[in-house]
C-alpha cells in the first residue's frame, strides 16, 4: 500500500507540474514536461524525506 501511494505522488506530482506549465503558457510540450521533471524530482524527495 505503501509503495502504490509513493507512486502515486510522484507521478501526481509530475502530472500537476506538467498541466500547471501548459496552462499558464508554456512555449510547448517539451518545456512542460521539463517542469513536470522538476515536480517529480520534488515528489521524489518529499517521498524519500517522508520515510
Amino acid at each position: 500500500m505503501s509503495l502504490a501511494r509513493d507512486l502515486a505522488t510522484m507521478l501526481g506530482a509530475f502530472v500537476l507540474a506538467s498541466a500547471l506549465a501548459g496552462a499558464l503558457g508554456a512555449v510547448n510540450l517539451g518545456t512542460a514536461l521539463a517542469f513536470g521533471q522538476i515536480g517529480f524530482a520534488i515528489g521524489l524527495v518529499y517521498v524519500m524525506l517522508r520515510h
